[in-house]
């Protein structure tokens, strides 16, 4: 719903790392590249990869939730691309024409992917497939011009200051940590209560980097965000503290006993991770490739925890 990750190129006299490569090799390359940024696709398999962490922490047994998260991801992501196009000219210009000249294709597979989410919920009862819709509903609150229909005094919430990420981050964490539980008729432990605070904190964390490099694109269409209130600088200082605050949240979850030492592990060395490129906001040349590399921190997570837990 707000990851932005594509940039303007940074201009350079150095020779490309793939100058002796077919340029058909590189072209294609480009152009699948293009296809998992621009469209979203690689979202899903990261979302995929939340769910399985969930899975795997939880111990909950395999179920359709990554599946079903992962078309929902696709599905709301590229539905907001293609309502935002017109505004991501001036941030994101590449993103915005790729949106535009696949706007049918993209349109088509949003519906086909929420319906295939939606069928596929209906396995997992009631509550499995309410989970499934409130992303979209969310979505609708987040993006669509339909609150401001209601007067002067509503606005698209993704240009109301927090409550845009704080929709974001909990569409995400409702779905991640919700959807695996509905599935296997599982019931709300402590456990899966500081799982969901963990994912709804990080998320935001990842929502407000990329609003970094479009603080004058967010600005000229009334977005308020972290870095167009605050300033980049301070914004860096408010993205320490929640991870610092989500590393103490951690550390007493262990100490309580609640949420095992593997996880913990896990848990804390991504946040150090995030701690890290916390520190590259304002200061990198490539702001769409922090983003991304804030988003793929769960990749890190889930492969420590295989480690940790089974010994791979």
């Amino acid at each position: 719903m707000a990851s932005k990750t594509n940039e303007t190129p940074v201009s350079t006299d150095a020779v490309p790392w793939h100058a002796d490569v077919p340029e058909s090799v590189v072209d294609v390359g480009c152009r699948i590249r293009d296809v998992l940024t621009y469209s979203s696709t690689y979202l899903v398999f990261i979302a995929m990869i939340e769910v399985l962490t969930v899975h795997i922490v939880l111990s909950i047994p395999p179920n359709p939730a990554p599946i079903v998260v992962g078309l929902v991801t696709f599905a709301v992501y590229a539905g907001d691309r293609i309502a935002d196009a017109a505004d991501d000219e001036v941030s994101s210009p590449e993103r915005s024409a790729f949106v535009t000249r696949h706007r049918t294709l993209l349109s088509v597979l949003t519906a086909i992917t929420y319906g295939l989410a939606i069928a596929l919920s209906l396995t997992g009862g009631p509550l499995a497939l309410a989970i499934t819709l409130l992303p979209g509903g969310f979505w609708i609150l987040y993006a669509s011009d339909w609150l401001p229909s209601l007067g002067s005094y509503f606005k698209r919430l993704k240009r109301v200051l927090i409550v845009n990420s704080t929709i974001v981050a909990s569409a995400w964490a409702i779905a991640v940590v919700g959807l695996p539980l509905a599935f296997a008729e599982a019931s709300v432990t402590p456990l899966a209560a500081v799982v969901f605070v963990y994912f709804l904190v990080d998320t935001f964390v990842n929502t407000e980097i990329p609003n970094v490099r479009d603080v004058e694109a967010d600005e000229a269409v009334g977005v308020s965000t972290l870095p167009v209130v605050f300033g980049v600088r301070r914004t860096r200082h408010i993205l320490y503290g929640l991870d610092l605050a989500l590393v103490a949240f951690v550390v007493a979850a262990l100490s309580l006993g609640i949420l095992p030492a593997a996880a913990a592990a896990a848990i804390l060395v991504g946040l150090g991770y995030a701690l890290v490129l916390a520190w590259f906001v304002g200061r990198n040349a490539a702001p769409g490739r922090l983003a991304i590399a804030g988003e793929a921190k769960h990749l890190v997570v889930f492969a420590l925890l295989l480690v940790f837990t089974t010994g791979i």
